[in-house]
């Protein structure tokens, strides 16, 4: 595989990643032609473990070859990535407040800024996800950006890792976009249309990621620390609750742990 990626601009580096992160939340989202509702047991697991995989692939592969890459710039080592890593999760927090979204765990009357309507439901919730899986496409946009730009603390593996990671908290979140819709009478078909679309913005974020960063080297460890925030304030916002108010706390947290291990590793192992 590292052969193969290797021959590649970084760009399409980046592109082949996200189709393949993309992909992981269209399977997600086909668990709808088997079932209507799933084990509420095994989705909150899913969810845990998918923010286990953020919270590890926001540290390992984002925030600390953010500060290694520091150590030789202008700034003290703590700056980029401190200002990047609050700048992201206040840009998700003003994003969630100006877009108006339904999260894909919640009830028709918590629709944000907007009056339950059952025909706008499908759109609400298209944007929630929409909006949080921007900074996962951008993170793995600057990983391959990084590896482009020459930077010693940036690999390839690590790009790969993180993209596989990513792929793999997918899957949950797919399935937590189509089967609400399922379950309030759209149609299978329409239910895996909606569910895989939410995942169609990371190429594109991924894409930009790329680009940023080889144009503009010097702000790589402040768009790194910028993904890994927008990231953490996704997992704390609406990850972690969302696994743990049906009363799975103990499932979810174990997810957690495991879902963290899992990205460690692979991130350890291969970068």
């Amino acid at each position: 595989m590292l052969e193969f990626f290797m021959g590649l601009d970084p760009v399409y580096q980046a592109l082949i990643a996200t189709l393949f992160t993309w992909g992981m939340t269209a399977i997600g989202a086909a668990l709808v032609f088997t079932t209507k509702t799933v084990n509420q047991k095994l989705m909150d697991g899913m969810l845990g473990f998918a923010g286990g995989v953020m919270i590890a692939a926001s540290f390992w592969s984002l925030l600390a070859p953010a500060i290694e890459m520091a150590e030789s710039g202008p700034f003290p080592s703590w700056f980029p990535a401190a200002s990047g890593f609050l700048l992201g999760g206040l840009f998700l927090w003003a994003a969630d407040k100006i877009i108006p979204h339904l999260h894909p765990t919640s009830s028709m009357k918590d629709a944000e800024g907007i009056h339950p309507e059952r025909k706008r439901r499908s759109t609400l919730l298209i944007f929630a996800i929409t909006l949080h899986n921007i900074p996962e496409g951008l993170a793995v946009g600057v990983a391959f950006g990084a590896v482009a730009a020459g930077f010693p603390s940036a690999s390839l593996a690590a790009a790969i890792a993180l993209a596989v990671g990513i792929g793999i908290q997918n899957l949950p979140e797919g399935t937590a976009v189509a089967m609400p819709l399922r379950r309030d009478g759209m149609s299978r078909k329409k239910a895996f249309m909606y569910g895989q679309s939410s995942g169609a913005v990371e190429p594109i974020a991924a894409v930009i990621g790329v680009l940023a960063v080889t144009l503009m080297a010097p702000i790589l460890p402040f768009a790194l620390s910028f993904a890994a925030g927008a990231m953490i304030f996704v997992v704390v916002e609406e990850v972690i609750p969302g696994s743990q108010e049906n009363g799975n706390k103990d499932l979810a947290s174990m997810c957690l742990m495991i879902g963290f291990t899992v990205m460690m590793i692979l991130d350890v192992a291969f970068g």
